[in-house]
């Protein structure tokens, strides 16, 4: 599952066999975590906990999860503050625009069985600091700036 590309973005895929989580903050820094072996073959149950720190462009700590069991945990220092990407799509099974990780060329595409693919997202209040830095960037845009 990939959102974004080469620009800015997010995906999590099996590399080598291996389950990987990486983050492509604006091409600036990226932030990669990854299972340290190759899954058995067989079904699996991969997870990715993304516990956001809250607030614009703060961090997170990224935890794959195969099975139930914690197989990588990584820090993510920094997040992209508004909006992922504006010309790159939500991808399953294959990333379809450019890629996320230099890890990998596109099209990527998974050769095994997705059974199911989910998403739960969750509430991360903001800070009255984090409103105002919002109202702020919508008035430069809208001022043209």
């Amino acid at each position: 599952m990939t959102q974004g590309g080469r620009f800015n973005g997010f995906g999590l895929y099996l590399l080598g066999g291996k389950p990987v989580f990486h983050y492509n903050l604006v091409g600036v820094v990226r932030y990669t975590v990854a299972g340290p072996e190759k899954l058995a073959p067989g079904k699996h149950v991969i997870m990715l906990d993304f516990k956001y720190d809250g607030g614009l462009g703060k961090g997170s700590t990224a935890t794959i999860l195969v099975d139930d069991k914690e197989v990588a945990r990584g820090r993510i220092e920094r997040t992209i503050p508004f909006r992922m990407s504006l010309d790159e799509t939500l991808d399953i099974g294959e990333d379809t625009g450019t890629p996320v990780s230099e890890d990998y060329h596109i099209p990527f595409k998974f050769t095994g069985r997705l059974n199911r693919v989910g998403v739960r997202l969750t509430d991360s209040p903001l800070s009255p600091e984090d409103e105002e830095q919002i109202r702020r960037a919508k008035a430069a845009v809208a001022l043209g700036q």
